[in-house]
């Protein structure tokens, strides 16, 4: 093959493997295969045609022989030049001293901030719920029953007059739910807010995180929660979220940040490391 190549380049250009479209198809095939499993079957069937004729063009690009193109290479006084040795030696770490390269960020939110500020912006954004069943119906516990009525099929067929009513089934469903979901979307806040500029780390925060989120759950909220899409008020739901976006980017934006482990000194990360692998020398005395 390398004698081929050899044979087949021109003082002026070289011999590549030609590019091909195929491998992209095939993917797009494969993740519509995968797609349809949620959705329709129709999705599946296209999706695995499209794999199979992106996997068979793929195979005739490089079988029995692969395809090349020849590139034309740049005149010689446009090329790079040769790298000179510079006879200089590298500068080493030393234990005990800091200062090597340190990925970003170097410093970020404990995930106890997270937790907090998902649990009190799930209030803050309860809390408007709430203001939206009293206002709009004359009672608190519309908004929980629509929460709770993914997970309770006696609430996704109730009519208004059991929705208003009190339902201790779907007010621990509800609490459950909204708790868990509101701490996992803390924890998020606190891991993406250090990756954002910190002059702007506020208005991601409390206004364009709620808005990419409603956006989401606008396009899915009628596979998850039929009953909810169907009765949901779309402004009062991005007042909550809003309210929940800001509550949470403050306490998490307020917090203490902390160093990550890459910033130490070496030897005190071999501090850290050190007592566990004396402790697993001594055990067999």
């Amino acid at each position: 093959m390398a004698v081929e190549q050899k044979q087949e380049q021109v003082p002026d250009r070289v011999s590549l493997p030609a590019p091909t479209a195929w491998p992209l198809v095939t993917a797009f095939g494969l993740a519509l295969l995968a797609a349809g499993l949620v959705t329709q079957a129709v999705i599946s069937l296209v999706g695995l045609i499209l794999a199979v004729r992106g996997a068979v063009g793929w195979f005739r690009d490089v079988l029995p022989v692969e395809e090349h193109e020849r590139v034309p290479l740049r005149p010689t006084v446009e090329r790079a030049r040769p790298i000179l040795p510079a006879p200089h030696s590298v500068e080493q770490l030393t234990p005990g001293v800091a200062g090597h390269r340190v990925r970003i960020p170097a410093e970020i939110h404990p995930y106890s901030s997270g937790i907090k500020g998902g649990l009190v912006g799930g209030i803050a954004m309860a809390l408007v719920a709430c203001l939206y069943g009293i206002v709009a119906y004359g009672s608190i516990w519309y908004p929980i029953n629509l929460l709770a009525a993914a997970a309770v099929p006696s609430l996704a067929k109730a009519d208004l007059a059991q929705l208003i009513a009190f339902n201790s089934t779907g007010l621990i469903v509800a609490l459950i739910s909204h708790a868990l979901i509101s701490v996992l979307v803390g924890l998020l806040f606190a891991v993406l807010l250090p990756m954002l500029p910190s002059r702007r780390a506020a208005f991601w925060g409390s206004l364009v995180s709620p808005l990419f989120w409603s956006a989401l759950v606008w396009a899915s909220l009628r596979l998850i929660n039929p009953a909810l899409n169907d009765r949901i008020d779309w402004i009062w739901f991005i007042a909550s979220q809003i309210a929940f976006g800001m509550t949470t980017g403050y306490v998490v934006h307020h917090s203490k940040m902390v160093e990550t482990m890459q910033s130490w000194p070496l030897a005190a990360r071999a501090g850290v490391e050190a007592p566990g692998l004396m402790h697993d020398k001594e055990e067999p005395k």
